[in-house]
């Protein structure tokens, strides 16, 4: 989920991939968030994220 938003996906986009409601991905993505240090969305597409998890 988190390589889907840093690759640019919408929210929409990465529930019609996944299957999963708007507020799960808003949910897993903003607990994701902390983990790499990240505090904008915008911010994990600077992420090398082989290395971040």
């Amino acid at each position: 989920m988190v390589r889907l938003a840093a690759n640019g996906g919408t929210s929409r986009e990465i529930v019609a991939q996944l299957f999963l409601s708007p507020r799960t991905v808003e949910h897993h993505l903003y607990r994701a968030f902390p983990k790499p240090g990240v505090r904008f969305r915008r911010k994990l597409t600077r992420l090398d994220l082989d290395q971040a998890y």
